[in-house]
């Protein structure tokens, strides 16, 4: 970490999650020797100003602070207009660093001209460590569902190197020169279904993206919003059928919205209430009345 351009930029984003920044941090600070690096903390409206509170902590980041939470694209895309690495290492602040096997995803990055993009395989944080992502299946065209592959099983022999259609939010690394040439993650989605929206975007201007178990990491999951909040399900709501709007085309497009919206969300409703649950139901409703009050659903290129 000094004047000359390090290999690569790892970007974070903080929302009220100071601890778990820290543990980061740390865990990055103590096991990555193989590559030069600059960290970039992107505080994202914090309640309190956890930018000064990291800088502190740790004089050699570069914490930066936004009173507004941008979401997490908009988080990510401050830190990308900063980062001066060759390469751009996008990791949720509830990472853990287990190996220093950053260099192997380069590797696999310069493999070909292109490769825009590459996840590690992502374990859970707590025992056993089972696997969370060892690349995805594609989303279906119209329930717009598809699966983590490896979920839950704990030996990742079986899941070697592949191409995916798209990479995991949570750990994404990228070559700097193809966001500069394809823009930066789409915002308007806030929360949910951007890194789908970019990954099927990198994909239509003829990238691969990748999965390689080569590096992997261990991750904490819904550490900011938590696993069952009505905000959660809000945004998955709504955005849902954003990303299908924008990525769905011809007469797959109407039996997709059509689906959503008459069997999946009254059916989320349905089971919400059946739990007593009436902010999770709510939170279901106003995500897809949100879809149809959006004023420009188009991309933003």
């Amino acid at each position: 970490m000094n004047s000359r351009q390090p290999d690569i930029s790892v970007i974070t984003v903080n929302y009220n999650g100071f601890h778990d920044t820290c543990e980061f941090i740390e865990s990055w600070v103590a096991i990555v020797m193989s590559v030069s690096y600059e960290l970039i903390v992107i505080d994202n409206g914090s309640t309190a100003n956890e930018a000064i509170m990291l800088q502190e902590k740790y004089p050699f980041i570069h914490a930066i602070r936004s009173e507004q939470n941008l979401g997490f694209a908009g988080g990510n895309n401050l830190g990308i207009n900063l980062a001066k690495g060759k390469y751009l290492f996008l990791l949720n602040n509830d990472i853990f660093i287990v190996k220093d096997t950053i260099h192997l995803l380069i590797d696999r990055l310069l493999s070909s001209n292109r490769i825009a993009g590459i996840s590690p395989l992502i374990r859970d944080y707590t025992e056993p460590h089972a696997i969370q992502f060892a690349g995805y299946t594609k989303l279906s065209p119209i329930t717009l569902r598809n699966r983590a592959i490896g979920r839950g099983e704990i030996n990742k022999e079986h899941y070697p190197a592949r191409q995916t259609p798209y990479l995991h939010g949570a750990a994404m690394l990228m070559k700097k020169e193809v966001i500069n040439r394809i823009g930066p993650m789409p915002e308007d989605y806030f929360l949910y279904y951007e890194e789908l929206d970019w990954c099927s975007y990198i994909n239509m201007e003829g990238y691969e993206l990748w999965y390689d178990p080569a590096c992997e990491v261990w991750h904490k999951d819904s550490s900011s919003t938590g696993k069952g909040s009505p905000l959660k399900y809000y945004y998955l709501s709504r955005n849902r059928l954003l990303y299908a709007y924008r990525n769905i085309f011809d007469w797959k497009l109407y039996l997709s919205i059509l689906y959503q919206t008459t069997i999946v969300c009254p059916k989320n409703i349905l089971t919400a209430l059946g739990k007593g649950d009436k902010a999770t139901a709510r939170a279901h409703w106003e995500g897809t009345k949100a879809f149809f009050k959006l004023r420009n659903k188009d991309k933003q290129l």
